[in-house]
């Protein structure tokens, strides 16, 4: 594989679901600080007070958007910026960095406790029990999902204290598409894990109930792609509020040193499947 070069400046965080980009206002912010031009785009109708959201479910706009739509629109606000970016997506967002990469439009990518590619399966309860009723698949994909507060509590702030679950939920939540959701399932989430790639950083927690870090694993052992960086860390203590737990400083420090080691020595064959 041809050496790449993952020098950019520039950061587009990409959103997962259930919850708002607003998600992403510290980091935002903290990226900033270290020099990047930060970009964290709201999907299709999804750019509003996500007060204003919960209030409207069920919303047909959001209940609307597919998987398929949601790449696609990433992919032009993308190809407008003046130079290839750094992806970091979280959740089902970090699926679609994996997705996107594909897509010859970024020099990096980092997945924060990604959702499954098609045909990447785990045995773990909590996977199911979380996603069973966001999926639906005995309710209409014309009608969006709103996470209830003790779901939330149970699929992203387990751990967490009474108060930092209520005020998270009030602050992020919105309603989901179980149209994207359902998405992922299908062949628009599937990766090509032979095909070469810019480095990529697939990271998990000890304590996500959504997305367990066993899962994260399968992901990252099912590339198969020499000369390509491949990299993997498990961080003990996260669940999937990892964004905004009091460690996301540590998680942040973590990717961009990640980035900043891969500048250069990016495409050396000898460097792939790394776990950290």
């Amino acid at each position: 594989m041809k050496a790449q070069n993952t020098s950019s400046r520039t950061v587009v965080f990409v959103t997962g679901a259930f919850v708002s980009h607003i998600s992403w206002a510290e980091w935002q912010t903290y990226f900033e600080s270290r020099g990047y031009t930060v970009y964290a785009p709201a999907w299709p109708h999804k750019d509003g007070d996500p007060a204003v959201l919960r209030s409207q479910q069920p919303h047909a706009g959001i209940a609307s958007v597919g998987l398929d739509e949601v790449l696609d629109y990433y992919t032009d606000f993308i190809r407008q910026l003046p130079e290839k970016p750094i992806l970091v997506g979280h959740s089902l967002g970090g699926l679609m960095v994996q997705l996107l990469l594909q897509r010859d439009i970024a020099v990096a990518g980092v997945a924060i406790h990604p959702a499954p590619p098609q045909g990447v399966l785990t045995f773990k309860w909590s996977f199911y029990k979380a996603t069973w009723r966001p999926l639906g698949f005995f309710s209409s994909v014309n009608e969006s999902f709103l996470m209830t507060l003790d779901e939330w509590k149970y699929a992203f702030t387990n751990g967490m204290s009474e108060e930092e679950q209520r005020s998270s939920y009030e602050k992020y939540v919105i309603p989901e598409s179980r149209r994207a959701s359902r998405q992922a399932l299908t062949r628009i989430g599937r990766v090509d894990f032979t095909r070469p790639h810019v480095p990529l950083l697939i990271t998990s927690g000890s304590e996500d109930n959504i997305l367990p870090a066993s899962l994260n694993y399968t992901n990252f052992k099912k590339y198969r792609t020499p000369g390509s960086v491949t990299d993997y860390k498990e961080f003990p203590g996260r669940n999937h509020y990892v964004l905004g737990q009091p460690t996301w400083k540590e998680d942040a420090d973590y990717i961009l040193n990640w980035l900043e080691k891969n500048k250069v020595s990016a495409a050396s064959p000898e460097k792939r499947g790394e776990v950290l």
